[in-house]
């Protein structure tokens, strides 16, 4: 007489597929978390090196200023002779603005950018750098 083994006797089996499933989901998880951080509104630029602690509120309007002098408001391109009109449109209640400009910006383009803004009614100005790491 032949006697069935019992379950307890089995072997048990690691299914790899459901994790499998589980890691592509928290890598898709992962990687849009990191897109969700990065600033997309701001222009290429070669930040001059300073230290600076990092801004923890909301951030202002960009104003960006590359090395031929162009200004952008939020990566918009603007003339240096409508750039008043456009950031009061883009102003809170702070009146604040962040300044990025290009290390190799010509100072006078970034100090007349500043005027501009001046008349905008922008009462603090921020000034981007890249962090020594």
């Amino acid at each position: 007489m032949k006697f069935k083994r019992s379950r307890a006797s089995r072997r048990g089996r690691i299914e790899i597929i459901p994790m499998i499933d589980v890691m592509f989901f928290l890598l898709a998880t992962f990687m849009l978390a990191s897109l969700s951080m990065q600033r997309l509104d701001s222009i290429k630029l070669d930040l001059p090196q300073g230290s600076a602690e990092a801004v923890q509120s909301e951030l202002p309007p960009t104003l960006s200023v590359d090395r031929t002098g162009h200004l952008f408001v939020n990566r918009q391109a603007v003339d240096l002779d409508k750039l008043a009109s456009v950031l009061k449109s883009h102003l809170g209640p702070d009146a604040t603005v962040m300044i990025a400009a290009d290390e190799n910006a010509s100072h006078g383009a970034v100090i007349n950018a500043m005027l501009e803004a001046r008349k905008a009614g922008v009462a603090h100005f921020m000034i981007a750098v890249r962090r020594d790491d």
